[in-house]
Order: C-alpha cells, then structure tokens, then sequence
C-alpha cells in the first residue's frame, strides 16, 4: 500500500506524519494508520513579525530538523510527499532561501519536491478535514481553530465540508513578540495583547458565522498542551488527550493561570514542552478569546481537544 509523508512548518514547529492507508471494506473514505508522528519547535518565525525575514539561525534549526525527517521517509519507503508552509513563510520576504533549502533536502524522497506556501484559507480547510475525521457527524456542525504561532484558523462545516473559513494574523509568537515582554506579562502588557487578539480575531468572526456550531473542535500545540497542563499530566501523553474535553471554566481558569506564571514556574510542568514555556501564555489569551466569542455567540461550553489536524488533511489529500 501507497506510503506518504505529511511536513507541516509553521512559526513555531515544524511537524511530520508518514502514514499507510488502512484497509476496510467498509470505509468510503480513505483513513490513515501512522507509522510515524513527530514534532520539533524550530522557531523558523523567530523575529518575523518585526524584520520581515527569516533569521539564519532559524533556517538553520528547521534544516536541521527536516533533514532528520528525510532519514525517516527514507528509511519508511516514503512514495508521495507534501510539505506545507504557512503564516511566518507567507510574511518572510526572504523565503526563497527557505525553499531552495526544502527542495534540496526533499527532493533526496522525491524528485522535484519542495515546501510550498499555502493561503490560509487552504491551511483552515486541510486542518477542519483532519480534525473532524473521527467525530460523529451528529455532533456537527463543528467549528475548528487551529492556534499556531502565527496565524489562527477559524473553520465552520459538517459532515459534508467547509463552509466557512478564515485565517487571522494572530497566534501564540505574534502575540508574545508583539506585547508579553516582562516575565510574568505586567497587566498593562497583557491588555494590549488582548486588544490586539481582539482586533485579529473580530474579523474572523465576522466572516465565519459561529454562532451555527454544535461542538467546538480545537489543534495544535497550544490547545494539547493546554488540555495536558488540566489534566494534571506529569508527562504529555497524546493518546489521552485526543478527543479529550475541557469545560468552558476550567478552560478559563488554566488560561489565566499559564499567563500569570513566570518561565521558570511554565518550563516546571511536567507536559509543557521547553520550545512552548516562552509563547504559551500568548496562546492562552488566544484561547480565551476564542472561548469567549464561542460561549456568548453559540452556547458551546467545552473544548474537544484533537492531535488530528493539518497533518491529517495533507496525507488524505495524498491518498486520493
């Protein structure tokens, strides 16, 4: 059976599924059995937000790490593969460097390949595809963020697909880089992070009509982590935390919590990642925010927590 490879390079991390399809008589459509997950926090945004360009440093760190990836679709006989990238390399006016760099490292799997960028309006729709995919249709319809570091997607559909989407310049690094300097964020600093949240994400729900939406479906590393830390995990275990479930008030209350803690208290807790300690209370706020408008527009009152994502909608598409 076909083997694919899935990268996802975001602002923050950068991320690899190689998966098989699984074999059914039933299906009708095609689902994965992963032979390998992994993630890095590479920081390829590092600085983005204010210069416009990627740092070298931070080029360096994402070669490094894709060239690991490579080894691993080498060695799992990898026939298709697609590397998306997204907010920092839509923002970076050096990017070129970026791709020469992919397609040098990928073109060892396949002939040709390099990284492309997608809009974020594609990076709402791969995600909603691989996060709904396990969820009972009669829960729908669903809205899926997924909260990166750069950018946030806000995603409406069913069982049938997207019908709704947009993606905000908004995310855990942006907000960090642009307003959570001290350590803790003083109040004046955590305000102006939160007009700014506000002001990204005001325009995403006025495109997306959320207050359809039955059930709240959120990815990436912000919401897991998030999901990790209120479960008291000494250790990050993705198995417990896929289709895991948050109440709106606990939710609320581990937010306000990452926010006020300092580094030191963050990096102490057994599932936060080192790469996370510096920009997971921006990505707290983010979640607040979006916690807010899904209570007040459509009565949602908890958070279903997904490690399935754009990963997932990438290596679907690659099947088909």
């Amino acid at each position: 059976m076909t083997v694919v490879a899935a990268v996802d390079c975001g602002t923050n991390s950068i991320r690899l599924l190689v998966a098989q399809e699984e074999t059914s008589a039933a299906r009708h459509q095609p689902r994965l059995r992963d032979l390998h997950r992994e993630m890095r926090v590479v920081r390829l945004g590092q600085g983005v937000d204010a210069t416009g360009e990627f740092a070298d440093e931070a080029i360096e760190r994402t070669r490094v790490a894709l060239s690991d990836y490579v080894d691993t679709m080498r060695a799992l006989d990898v026939e298709r593969v697609r590397m998306v990238a997204t907010s920092a390399t839509r923002d970076a006016r050096n990017r070129d460097v970026f791709f020469a760099m992919t397609a040098e490292l990928l073109g060892c799997v396949v002939d040709g390949t390099q990284a492309e960028v997608i809009t974020g309006n594609e990076e709402a729709r791969l995600s909603f595809r691989g996060a709904v995919g396990e969820l009972d249709s009669a829960d729908g319809p669903f809205v899926v963020t997924d909260l990166g570091g750069g950018s946030t997607e806000v995603v409406l559909g069913d069982a049938h697909g997207v019908s709704a989407a947009y993606s905000a310049d908004v995310g855990c690094v942006r907000t960090t880089e642009r307003a959570l300097r001290s350590d803790p964020p003083t109040a004046d600093e955590v305000g102006d992070a939160q007009h700014f949240i506000r002001d990204r994400l005001a325009v995403a729900f006025e495109a997306v009509p959320v207050e359809q939406a039955a059930t709240w479906v959120g990815v990436a590393g912000t919401l897991t982590t998030i999901a990790a830390v209120n479960a008291g995990m000494e250790s990050y275990d993705s198995d417990l935390i896929h289709l895991s479930r948050i109440g709106i008030d606990d939710l609320d209350r581990v937010c306000h919590e990452l926010v006020s803690m300092t580094r030191a208290e963050r990096a102490a807790l057994g599932p936060m990642h080192p790469g996370r300690v510096d920009v997971i209370g921006g990505g707290a706020l983010v979640t607040l925010e979006l916690a807010r408008v899904l209570s007040e527009r459509a009565g949602i009152t908890e958070l279903v927590v997904s490690e399935h994502d754009i990963l997932d909608g990438i290596a679907l598409g690659l099947l088909e």
